[in-house]
């Protein structure tokens, strides 16, 4: 007969046991890539796990948020996988921060940020996205006051109520698509005035061509308690599982859509058939981060989707083309919410050896998490129907939270 300290270590505590155990194997595996240099893909797995150290790590202004009650501060499960695929070099770059910051926008509850940028010309644009975006937008956030967005009252006619919080919410999706289109807008600025070497200003001697001739896209996600707010700038692409259904965040900007056709005529500008539909023959998107030598027609003004959270919300996906060119929207919600349910059954079941979620994709390579697990299991599936490009995405299990 077991005694009750006995009981008490199974099945609960073998599975925290075996949780540990993963995390600090995660941890060791990243400190001895990142000391002996890389390779072609990265990984990360946020909540508390930082095996991704150039991109991955809490923002500065994690600090602030000690103020906050910890029922405030949810870290959803995120798992991000990058890899160059069949191409010789890695132009692409992701970014995840949790706990980005705490703004009066949302009431001083924290934000959360998750950033996909696709290079091409060179990774030059795409890394400099990577290191900065997160950091202006922060900045930008700081500047809004509660002055700025009209709080609903909590008026006893329910009329009245409605009104106000349709005013609020119209004045949040206002102020959000301000502060992200100034975030885009001095991340270009950023990007056409620092050279491929760090000069600012290019005050060097260095081929002009790492400032003319590269860009980036960029599909940014900013989780807050209440909203998901996308801003969109090329094919990267953001989509959202609700309730098992699709809802697309993001609209790609390709010259051939319509509207985007018609804004780079009107520029001067052309769409030309080459091996697909391209700006000037050049560009296979219409918009990008960079591209001197394409502008006006090429602009980094992003497209902004303002999105209401729901119960129903299940996970958010960002990734770059490399995923979006061989597979669907519906195809890649399918895949990652089967993945992602496979944690619940174990869970029902009782099986702790389940739970610990150790998906092999290699030697040594272990997943923490289940939404790890379902971006290495969307790259896979994308390398076997012959994807050729640099493949980066992102999963953000909107079920789970690091405390659970």
């Amino acid at each position: 007969m077991l005694s009750g300290d006995e009981e008490d270590d199974s099945p609960k505590k073998c599975r925290e046991k075996r949780r540990r155990t993963i995390g600090r194997r995660r941890l060791d595996e990243a400190a001895a890539a990142s000391s002996g240099g890389g390779g072609s893909m990265s990984f990360s797995s946020s909540g508390g796990l930082n095996v991704m150290p150039e991109s991955s790590q809490q923002g500065d202004s994690a600090v602030d948020n000690i103020n906050n009650s910890a029922a405030e501060i949810v870290v959803p499960m995120v798992g991000s996988l990058a890899v160059a695929g069949r191409q010789r070099d890695m132009e692409d770059a992701i970014t995840v921060r949790t706990n980005l910051c705490s703004p009066e926008i949302t009431r001083r509850r924290p934000v959360h940020f998750f950033g996909v940028y696709d290079g091409h010309g060179g990774s030059h644009v795409a890394s400099m996205c990577k290191d900065k975006m997160h950091m202006i937008l922060q900045e930008e956030l700081t500047r809004v006051g509660n002055h700025a967005i009209p709080h609903a009252s909590g008026a006893s006619s329910s009329r009245v109520a409605r009104e106000e919080q349709s005013m609020e919410e119209s004045g949040l999706k206002e102020e959000w698509t301000r502060v992200l289109k100034s975030c885009f807008m001095r991340m270009e600025e950023v990007v056409l005035n620092t050279c491929s070497c760090g000069i600012v200003g290019l005050r060097c001697s260095c081929d002009r061509y790492e400032v003319n001739f590269v860009g980036s896209t960029a599909a940014v996600a900013v989780l807050t308690p209440q909203h998901v707010v996308v801003a969109n700038c090329g094919d990267s692409r953001a989509v959202l599982c609700r309730g098992g259904r699709v809802v697309p965040l993001s609209f790609d900007h390709k010259p051939d859509r319509e509207d985007e056709r018609a804004r780079i005529e009107a520029c001067g500008g052309r769409v030309v058939y080459l091996d697909g539909t391209r700006v000037e023959g050049i560009l296979a998107m219409s918009r990008a981060i960079g591209d001197r030598y394409l502008k006006p027609f090429v602009i980094s003004e992003p497209e902004i989707s303002f999105t209401k959270r729901d119960e129903e919300d299940e996970f958010l996906i960002l990734a770059s083309d490399g995923l979006w060119d061989v597979m669907s929207n519906e195809m890649t919600c399918e895949v990652a919410r089967e993945c992602l349910r496979e944690e619940n059954r174990h869970a029902d079941s009782g099986d702790p050896s389940a739970q610990t979620s150790t998906t092999n994709e290699g030697p040594g390579t272990l997943f923490p998490s289940q939404s790890a697990s379902a971006a290495a299991l969307l790259i896979r599936l994308a390398l076997g129907r012959k994807s050729a490009d640099n493949i980066c995405v992102i999963v953000v299990d909107l079920k789970r939270t690091l405390s659970e």
